[in-house]
């Protein structure tokens, strides 16, 4: 599939892959993360709360995560689209926000990884999922790795 197609599907598919994450979310909460923390052929899924830079509404959205230590690692792929993902904006803009990991609910700090600690992690997130190399591939930008620091409630 050449680039442009590639975006034009991309395109198409957001409303429907948002829906999808909704539904996702939804079952996650409802089930305290008995839904949805872990699904077969995937790593874990986190719920990532997220406040609009420039909105203020506050959002909700399932992501694949990573452990490292006690931090989580989280993905801005957007499917190897041109652009971040909002959530990814929103974190700039407001880092102290919230996950639930399984049952757990955490207080987080989020922050860019530096070069060497995406150096070190980007192999880790790349042999957890394998589609992060082809969104990659499929980009210009560099994909960055989000890390979810714990902080104090």
């Amino acid at each position: 599939m050449t680039w442009t197609g590639y975006l034009d599907l991309a395109d198409r598919s957001w409303p429907v892959l948002r829906r999808l994450a909704g539904v996702h979310t939804f079952a996650y909460r409802a089930s305290n993360g008995v839904i949805g923390h872990h699904i077969p052929g995937l790593p874990p899924n986190l719920l990532l709360d997220h406040v609009g830079a420039k909105s203020g509404t506050r959002r909700t959205t399932p992501l694949l995560y990573i452990r490292d230590g006690d931090d989580l690692v989280i993905v801005a792929s957007k499917g190897g689209y041109p652009q971040h993902p909002a959530w990814f904006h929103n974190l700039r803009a407001n880092p102290d926000t919230t996950v639930q990991v399984g049952s757990e609910r955490r207080p987080v700090h989020a922050r860019v990884a530096s070069a060497a600690e995406r150096a070190r992690l980007w192999p880790r997130v790349a042999d957890a999922y394998s589609g992060y190399r082809d969104y990659q591939s499929r980009t210009g930008r560099e994909i960055p790795l989000v890390i979810l620091e714990r902080r104090a409630p």
